[in-house]
């Protein structure tokens, strides 16, 4: 059986049975207790895996664990030993699997999920204890609050609720054997893919059952795929600011697995205000084996965001639409509002803000808003749309069909940013204009004449300047390239000595005392912090700005020009975007998946993406009609245009896709016109006809029970 069937059969099997144990709860309350236990099943799972790999290495005379039956006295001896050494904790932890105490294990809480109150269960942890048995909902709770005593990682991850739960007890002990019967072995799946789809289709059956809130946690998959295809997140770090349950890392995971590449080059970041849909996100990445960095607790994006210094190569989220009263405790000096204060009645321009704040220098994001944020000119947003088109950072709009949400009727578009729509290995400086780039002249490929700032530099060391005060005045009022940078800035738990937040750069000058090999531990400690926050870190001694600024000035210079984020082969083969966006109409893809909703088809998908990439690489976007040789970009009435600045000027900055992309030709039938309206009267004649008989049909039945008229 091939994958994708045997995913199929299992999904639709396991939600069936699960439904109908769910009795009195509603879609809300019953996810938590079937994906909470659906973890513990993967962790318990991977716990044995491992332990029937040390029971081999225990007894493979070649392997460094082997246990050899000659050094005990008898066999129960040796089998005592090995019974001893399976509970070694190390053993797990080396190789990255949680660590699952004896009452926590699967088999535990099936073997003794039947039995009444009061019933004692010997637990043996190195030690043996006997447990007491209250209630099935009990002893779930009580193994999960020993998984996360034992695993410091999953603290506050797990929702230890069963006891509360209004539901029969025996039903939770026959949903615990419904999840046991799933099958984790397939020649081409290994099983925390198999657990992982399984936890990913409950999320959507959940979402689908709960209709509007389940929007709150769980994003349609074509319509995270979408954005996913379209940015390709290979390497660097993705962020997530309103994450729900995480659906846009998993569908990140799977476009890596696909193409690939190493999960190891992608870092996580995500923020969930929702304490248990906080929880669901945990869950779905420990289960995949992701390594994720949530922030210390659940909280609000705009009054406490838990990655205040990150700086991410992809930014993704469906926060939600048209969101009122979310500017409580928020400045309106807030660094964040770059492109104007948000309004107070609408969120939209508020999440677009705070994710590119967040981009870093060389990074792309792609945001689902409500269709009003392309067109609104509601108090400040017409103001903030003009100036991030005129600032060049809007790459793509798509404007989606509707009904493909669970939670909402509001129709929806995707807005793509980016901060770099160069296209080159290097780009010039934001800080010059055309013509002070022509006549720059440097020893390395885009870089820039810095004589005025050397003299200056020079003159300051005649003075006795000291270091740090001379390289703000070389720094200071946008001297150095355009660039704004500050001065003794925080950022986390540190005091950065020079720090450009466009460019992500940190510049630290070090004097005597960071030689020692104390101060060089430190250094490293903290510029280890700062790049995984996204920033880049220089270091430079006292002397060498002293001695030599021209090499300190060039250092810095070659950082800003090289873009950050998606690699040297990708970069190369995107096109120079400047001054263009690119508008895609996808109203009419998808299919009705039922009388409710609607989906994409992967050829949708596939038509959208290869549209943008193809714009994205081609060097010059030909009108409709002039050919490009295959795979290459064109317009197409209907679908897709291309629009130049001065074009989306003359539309007032209004984003939204129909304006530019016009209608689609109509096709030809080849019928001449006098024809066809000969054929379409006689056609409605008839029908007229057929009209009127139904009509005396219908009055003669009405006369017939005595209502005639």
């Amino acid at each position: 059986m091939s994958a994708q069937k045997f995913l199929q059969d299992l999904e639709k099997k396991l939600w069936t049975a699960a439904d109908k144990l769910r009795s009195t709860l509603d879609a809300a309350q019953y996810k938590h207790a079937v994906l909470g236990l659906l973890f513990v099943k993967y962790v318990s799972d991977a716990f044995d895996i491992r332990r029937q790999e040390l029971i081999a290495q225990f007894q493979d005379e070649t392997h460094d664990y082997y246990l050899n039956p000659g050094d005990y006295d008898s066999d129960a001896e040796y089998q005592e030993e090995l019974t001893a050494e399976l509970e070694i904790r190390d053993y797990y932890t080396e190789k990255n699997v949680f660590w699952v105490p004896q009452l926590s294990r699967w088999e535990t809480l099936q073997n003794h999920s039947k039995l009444p109150p009061g019933s004692e269960i010997v637990i043996k942890n190195g030690k043996e204890n006997v447990y007491t048995m209250r209630s099935v909902g009990r002893l779930i709770d009580d193994a999960l609050e020993a998984i996360e005593k034992d695993n410091p990682k999953l603290k506050g991850v797990l929702n230890k609720q069963y006891g509360r739960l209004r539901i029969d007890q025996a039903k939770l002990g026959e949903l615990i054997d419904l999840i046991a019967t799933i099958p984790f072995k397939h020649a081409s799946l290994q099983a925390k893919d198999i657990l992982g789809h399984v936890y990913e289709y409950f999320l959507g059956q959940f979402a689908l059952a709960e209709g509007k809130k389940g929007g709150q946690f769980y994003t349609p998959k074509s319509i995270v795929t979408l954005i996913v295809e379209m940015l390709q997140p290979f390497n660097g770090r993705v962020y997530d600011p309103a994450m729900g349950s995480g659906g846009f890392f998993v569908q990140s995971e799977q476009f890596i697995k696909e193409h690939g590449g190493k999960l190891g080059n992608v870092s996580i970041y995500g923020q969930e205000y929702n304490h248990t849909t906080w929880q669901l996100a945990a869950m779905n990445m420990v289960i995949r084996g992701l390594d994720f960095n949530f922030g210390k607790e659940p909280a609000n994006t705009f009054t406490n965001d838990q990655h205040p210094d990150l700086r991410a190569d992809f930014v993704m989220a469906n926060p939600p639409f048209n969101m009122k009263e979310w500017d409580t405790d928020v400045s309106d000096d807030d660094p964040r509002w770059q492109y104007g204060k948000p309004p107070s009645g609408n969120a939209n321009f508020a999440w677009l803000q705070h994710m590119l704040y967040h981009l870093a220098p060389g990074g792309s994001l792609g945001l689902l808003l409500a269709n009003g944020s392309m067109s609104s000119n509601t108090n400040t947003e017409g103001v903030i749309r003009r100036a991030l088109v005129e600032n060049d950072l809007v790459e793509g709009m798509v404007a989606l069909p509707g009904q493909l949400f669970t939670n909402t009727q509001i129709p929806a578009c995707i807005w793509f940013l980016t901060r770099d729509k160069s296209g080159s290995k290097t780009r010039p400086s934001p800080g010059l204009s055309q013509g002070e780039r022509s006549t720059a002249k440097s020893n390395y490929r885009g870089g820039f004449e810095f004589s005025g700032l050397v003299d200056e530099a020079r003159s300051l060391r005649a003075k006795q300047t000291p270091a740090e005060e001379m390289l703000w005045e070389l720094l200071r009022n946008h001297k150095l390239m355009g660039l704004k940078f500050r001065r003794q800035h925080q950022i986390g738990d540190y005091i950065v000595d020079f720090y450009c937040h466009d460019q992500g750069l940190v510049i630290e000058l070090d004097g005597k005392v960071h030689a020692t090999e104390e101060r060089r531990k430190k250094d490293q400690k903290r510029d280890a912090y700062l790049s995984s926050c996204g920033f880049k870190v220089l270091r430079f001694q006292n002397n060498e700005l002293l001695n030599s600024p021209q090499q300190v000035l060039d250092s810095i210079a070659r950082e800003v020009t090289s873009p950050s984020g998606r690699g040297q082969e990708r970069v190369n083969r995107i096109r120079d975007r400047r001054g263009e966006i690119l508008f895609i109409d996808a109203r009419n893809l998808g299919y009705m998946k039922d009388r409710v909703l609607r989906d994409f088809k992967p050829e949708d998908i596939a038509k959208v993406t290869d549209t943008f990439h193809a714009w994205q690489k081609n060097p010059s976007p030909r009108p409709q009609g002039e050919g490009q040789g295959e795979g290459g970009y064109q317009d197409e009435a209907g679908f897709c245009c291309s629009a130049t600045l001065e074009e989306i000027k003359k539309h007032d900055f209004v984003l939204t896709p129909g304006r530019y992309v016009g209608a689609a030709d109509e096709v030809e039938d080849g019928e001449p016109f006098a024809e066809k309206m000969a054929r379409l009267t006689a056609q409605l004649q008839e029908q007229f006809a057929r009209s009127s008989e139904l009509e005396g049909d219908i009055k003669r039945n009405l006369a017939g029970l005595g209502y005639g008229f």
